[in-house]
């Protein structure tokens, strides 16, 4: 299912050739090697909606899984979704069985998903994830296993994930490096706080998006 294809057969044809017009200068153009973008406004587009909130969390999903395939098509070698914060987790019981649900699904078909394998997508989760329920956390292994050799594109899902969290994170195992004597004060700097953040290994985003 891709952004493109999928916006031709909603709409009419005339959008679609706008559309594939818009495709076609995007990619003539410099395109960012790392997407990052932040998921919000679900809740409140499902109650626009008339839905109930797991349903507008749901047609999040799709469209993010549509985002997934067109950043691929244009070349986009990093797609980083900010999908639940640590503050999220002061939502009803309710809902957030139906988002760790969700979650727990995402990443089982990740690993399963043809496109997945097709296209070499390495997936991972970004986050606390010992906050998470079995489930979630199986099926992030899972996903993770299936795709840990690949390279060509990146695509990370920030679940139970905060910005401050992980900056103490990173200073915890520094500090742990000075008291076992490895490491010393004056030899902390931006590039080693940044080798222990959970995207060490990737390029910074260009390009930050908020829903």
């Amino acid at each position: 299912m891709k952004v493109f294809s999928f916006a031709r057969s909603a709409l009419s044809p005339v959008y679609a050739i706008y559309q594939r017009r818009l495709e076609g200068q995007i990619k003539k153009n410099l395109v960012p090697k790392h997407l990052a973008v932040i998921m919000d406004g679900n809740r409140r587009y499902a109650e626009s909606a008339g839905l109930l909130p797991h349903e507008g969390h749901l047609k999040g999903k799709n469209t993010l899984e549509n985002l997934s395939d067109w950043c691929r098509e244009i070349g986009i070698k990093v797609l980083t979704v900010y999908a639940f914060s640590l503050e999220n987790f002061d939502r009803s019981n309710d809902e957030l069985e139906k988002l760790m649900d969700l979650f727990a699904e995402s990443f089982r078909n990740a690993g399963d998903d043809p496109r997945v394998h097709k296209n070499k997508v390495r997936v991972r989760a970004l986050g606390h994830r010992e906050l998470l329920p079995n489930r979630v956390k199986e099926a992030i292994d899972y996903a993770e296993s299936k795709t840990k050799n690949y390279t060509d594109f990146n695509y990370n899902l920030a679940v139970a994930y905060g910005g401050r969290q992980e900056i103490v994170r990173s200073m915890k195992i520094i500090g742990q490096k000075i008291e076992d004597g490895d490491l010393k004060a004056k030899e902390i700097d931006a590039d080693l706080i940044s080798s222990n953040l959970y995207t060490s290994d990737l390029p910074d985003p260009d390009l930050i998006l908020r829903t």
